[in-house]
């Protein structure tokens, strides 16, 4: 009962929160980013400072991915909080226990550095990690960090340094999930959490997957809407 009562505290005493997670920090952010603004939605962007460049862009079903620059993120992410990706966007279980600490450190720093706020979260690329390096992002002050695995859940989890998202936008169970969410009112916490890249919407052309989704689920009463840092950790540390 008592981590119930803390819960909602931090969700403005409301049982339900809503919160994004999106990967890699590229051109299809600017739209996305407007729709969850229209809707009164909160997301986190999980980004990668090292390879903000031309040399970072890359190619799906021949349409160009634009990674997006420096002196392009700092007002867009303005509401939403950005976490750590990793610098260079590689899979951490490829790596020794300093390359790694070195992706998830120097990435924290230069975010902090970039948006002048502190950062708690982060993503893991690829969804790849192992205890060793759970314990080495806790090492470099990262509390929670998302998987690419879907709990089909809405329960709190204790263990955040492998958090599951509800689901991939993506998924086929997606407006199912939406649905048991938008209709749940229990006496337990419940949080409903989409993950996924920007630029799918783009490549597959459904953009109205997204605006969809967040139209039927915008401006409720019962539901705090957050990020990631927000509905898990009770801490905002939006962009300014």
């Amino acid at each position: 009962m008592a981590a119930n009562i803390q819960v909602i505290a931090m969700w403005n005493g409301k049982m339900k929160a809503l919160t994004f997670s999106y990967d890699d920090g590229i051109e299809q952010d600017k739209r996305l980013v407007e729709i969850f603004n229209n809707y009164g939605m909160k997301c986190t962007f999980n980004l990668n400072s090292g390879i903000m460049s031309s040399d970072g862009a890359f190619e799906i079903q021949g349409k160009p991915i634009r990674r997006l620059f420096p002196e392009e993120l700092r007002g867009l992410y303005t509401g939403h909080e950005v976490a750590v990706h990793t610098l260079h966007h590689l899979d951490l279980t490829k790596l020794n226990a300093d390359e790694v600490r070195m992706e998830i450190a120097e990435d924290k720093a230069a975010l902090e550095s970039l948006f002048g706020t502190d950062i708690y979260g982060m993503a893991y690329p690829y969804g790849t990690f192992s205890p060793d390096i759970e314990r080495i992002a806790a090492d470099c002050g990262i509390r929670y960090s998302r998987t690419t695995a879907a709990a089909y859940s809405f329960s709190r989890q204790e263990y955040l340094l492998k958090f599951s998202a509800t689901c991939h936008h993506r998924d086929e169970r997606l407006h199912e999930m939406l649905d048991s969410f938008l209709a749940y009112d229990g006496d337990e916490p419940a949080i409903f959490c989409v993950w996924g890249h920007s630029y799918e919407f783009y490549v597959n052309d459904n953009w109205e997957l997204i605006e969809d989704l967040c139209k039927k689920a915008a401006f409720r009463d019962d539901i705090f809407y957050g990020t990631n840092n927000e509905v898990l950790l009770g801490v905002d540390n939006s962009v300014c």
